[in-house]
């Protein structure tokens, strides 16, 4: 591709085919009749949306449709929960739950007879009211997709159909049209903050890496996502990997830099293949390469694969990775603006700060610095599970309140089940109890309640949640991807660890506690890296919100959620027990005993805590202590 007006012209030729998703509802002739979006990301593939997609082929083929129709794998709509997900254009009806015996009846009675199959149609869970178009349904309601704009809406594997809606138009714009002191103060206006947990000033990062002199510089984006329920990352590489290239690419006009690098973990092979595809279609149209569309700029891109260390999410480790190192954690500063990838300035940012990019480009600073709150502006993309109806990947304006996530996006908890915290930020944040609940979701509230924003995991809790196993879980994960190269993170959560299983097995005592907190201190101020210093925020704001838990292990030797099998014992209520030998049946070591019509016992000495009993008695003679 020679010049930005050549991209302009392809832009008006590919959106002939894309006219039924631009204009929905409207009378135009497109080269199809019908087209079918069909999710093809992680989440819907394992729930065999690719058989389906099979099945649909076949049965179009079968009914000489082939020509008329147009299917479309894209990339994650959002509503993981109700995967995998189709819809159907021009009239945007949506089914849900599909599989692939489904796809005859879509064909014979949607496509060939105009009737919906109503028994794929979602069915509101409070209302229970039909939905048949995926924005009216309430999930989508207080959501404003900027980063996920594209996901579910075009093929990732066709440049063609990115370029249709807009791609690689922001990208045009600042070769052709700005200075690179023009695309800084852009980003400055727009007031856009790092998405990969820190919340640092894009434009500042940005600068720092222009002003640092160098023959050579390097963009690298940051998809190494490892936190624990994580899919924010994952999910737009799959469905929108041009924009994280165009993206980049304007970073290396901006800062002067040739080269750029995405970090990619291995286990994400579907964003992996859409990566490559896209990089060797944009290399082969031009918009990669050398003298990128007609300009005296130049910009080159290459994958690199990470293999699975939680670490290498903190960019001096990433660097140290991609240069053929034991992923470990630099002593800072100098900051990678200044000295990074084999010691050039270099800039690292998330993907989804990426994706942003080439939105506040071309519809300008204001329009994005008009979305969220003073001082953290536009959206943020969470991935939303847990305790909670509506699994997914959410997307919502800044300054959103946790009940309007959990209960207005998320649909409330599931069994009329209370709220009990949502814990923000993986392994390095904290949970939010109810009491905050109201709290508007940006970078400064959540670090002032001692959570904090992280890449976007956001795990709902329940009644039935235990807050000192939930501390444990996350200490679990961070003592066993610590790097070991500092020792207060390498021993200090280690120890910390410690102290967690002696409260959980009932063995601790209050000057445990008190070792506890101190510790995590101690840790939080002297590990080298944000691995390290944030490794006890679970811990710091759980013993915070509900140090009555705590205090309940260690004196009462109970645990209030009957989670932690040691401080737990299954009793048979002799007033309810019937006598029906079911829980005698299922008990996998032979515990309980009596006579049929007569109540049973459990022996505790020989009981494992599984459970078993309680899930099987349908009289609810089964009691928790």
């Amino acid at each position: 591709m020679e010049n930005w007006n050549q991209l302009k012209e392809l832009r008006d030729v590919y959106r002939q085919n894309v006219k039924m998703r631009l204009e929905e509802g409207a009378a135009i002739d497109p080269p199809f009749e019908k087209e079918m979006m069909i999710c093809a990301g992680t989440g819907c593939i394992s729930s065999k949306s690719d058989a389906f997609i099979q099945s649909l082929k076949e049965e179009l083929a079968k009914n000489e449709l082939s020509e008329k129709v147009n299917l479309v794998s894209t990339g994650c709509f959002g509503l993981c929960a109700q995967g995998p997900i189709v819809i159907i254009y021009p009239e945007g009806v949506f089914y849900h739950q599909v599989k692939p015996k489904d796809a005859k009846k879509i064909v014979e009675q949607h496509l060939m007879k105009g009737e919906l199959v109503e028994k794929l149609l979602y069915h509101d869970h409070e209302t229970q009211e039909i939905i048949n178009k995926l924005m009216d349904t309430p999930f989508y309601h207080k959501q404003k997709r900027v980063a996920l704009r594209n996901c579910g809406r075009i093929d990732p594997e066709k440049i063609e159909e990115y370029i249709a809606f807009d791609g690689y138009q922001a990208l045009s714009e600042v070769i052709n049209n700005c200075s690179r002191e023009d695309v800084l103060e852009i980003l400055k206006a727009s007031g856009i903050r790092g998405r990969g947990g820190a919340g640092f000033p894009t434009f500042m990062k940005w600068s720092f890496a222009k002003e640092s002199p160098s023959d050579q510089k390097y963009v690298i984006c940051n998809a190494d996502e490892g936190d624990p329920g994580a899919f924010m990352d994952r999910s737009v590489l799959e469905g929108d990997p041009h924009a994280v290239i165009e993206a980049m690419a304007i970073a290396g006009y901006t800062i002067g830099a040739t080269q750029g690098y995405v970090y990619v973990r291995a286990e994400y092979p579907i964003a992996v293949k859409r990566l490559r595809i896209a990089m060797e279609q944009a290399q082969k149209v031009g918009l990669l390469g050398e003298n990128i569309l007609g300009s005296d700029f130049s910009f080159h891109l290459d994958l690199r694969l990470g293999s699975g260390a939680f670490v290498c999410g903190e960019e001096t480790a990433l660097l140290e990775s991609i240069e053929g190192h034991r992923g470990e954690p630099r002593p800072r500063p100098p900051f990678p603006a200044v000295k990074g990838l084999f010691g050039k300035p270099t800039i690292v940012n998330n993907v989804e700060t990426y994706a942003n990019i080439p939105q506040i480009i071309l519809k300008g600073p204001d329009w994005f610095a008009n979305i969220g709150t003073e001082k953290s502006k536009g959206t943020k993309v969470f991935a939303l599970g847990g305790k909670i109806q509506n699994t997914g990947l959410v997307e919502i304006p800044m300054g959103t309140t946790l009940r309007e996530v959990v209960e207005e996006i998320g649909g409330g908890i599931p069994d009329g089940k209370e709220f009990k915290a949502a814990q923000t930020g993986g392994p390095s944040g904290g949970c939010i109890p109810i009491e905050h609940y109201d709290i508007p979701i940006d970078y400064d509230n959540l670090l002032e309640i001692g959570s904090m924003m992280g890449s976007g995991g956001l795990i709902v809790m329940d009644e039935d949640n235990c807050m000192v196993d939930i501390a444990k879980f996350f200490l679990e994960f961070t003592v066993e991807e610590s790097c070991g190269k500092c020792v207060p993170c390498r021993i200090g959560t280690k120890r910390l660890l410690e102290i967690l299983e002696k409260i959980t097995l009932g063995k601790a005592t209050m000057e445990d506690l008190d070792k506890m907190e101190a510790l995590c201190f101690h840790v939080k101020e002297n590990s080298l890296c944000g691995l390290g210093q944030t490794a006890p925020n679970p811990i710091l704001s759980t013993y915070h919100y509900f140090k009555e838990e705590y205090i309940a292990h260690v004196v009462e030797k109970r645990c209030p959620a009957g989670v932690c099998k040691n401080l737990i014992s299954y009793e048979i209520l002799e007033e309810e027990c019937i006598g029906c030998t079911a829980c005698a049946k299922k008990c996998p070591v032979a515990a309980i005993s009596g006579e049929i019509k007569k109540p049973h016992q459990i022996d505790q000495a020989i009981c494992i805590k599984c459970g078993v009993c309680l899930d099987t008695c349908r009289f609810h003679a089964i009691s928790v202590g």
